[in-house]
């Protein structure tokens, strides 16, 4: 498989646009961490090799234990391994990223305001739809993870 698009440098601005939202993200107030366990866990959702490679290096980078990121895409079920609002986030990113399928129920939003405010589940949500939007752009023109670059 080789890369189709090298979509930064067809669509420079289009890139810097989404690169923006990614930087607004950063400076939102969101902890670090929890931000990229939900980057991590839409791209598991949506199997983009780009993004799975990138985000896991970043969370090894952050200190991340190996228990932790194995069970990233069971983590209802790792007990205490998550605390409550990386619990609530990793919910609302499933829900969020399977729109199409659940609707996003009330008792999701509901559950997931019990571990935010307004102005983080607004700046969750909107990580949550860009995550989405960089898969698709790394899955339809073949971005190639890291890893494969190392081999």
């Amino acid at each position: 498989m080789s890369q189709r698009i090298d979509y930064s440098a067809v669509a420079p601005d289009g890139a810097k646009a989404l690169g923006s939202v990614y930087g607004y993200i950063a400076r939102s107030g969101l902890p670090p961490l929890l931000v990229e366990l939900v980057y991590l866990r839409v791209s598991q959702i949506n199997n983009c090799a780009f993004c799975l490679d990138m985000h896991t290096r970043s969370l090894v980078d952050k200190g991340v234990g190996i228990e932790k990121l194995a069970l990233v895409q069971a983590w209802a079920e790792a007990g205490d391994l998550f605390d409550a609002r990386e619990r609530a986030a990793l919910a609302w990113a499933e829900t969020v990223t399977r729109v199409a399928e659940t609707g996003v129920p009330d008792a999701d939003y509901r559950a997931a305001r019990q571990a935010f405010n307004e102005r983080e589940l607004t700046d969750l949500t909107i990580a949550v739809g860009l995550m989405n939007a960089y898969n698709r752009v790394a899955i339809s023109f073949r971005s190639m993870p890291q890893a494969v670059h190392k081999r």
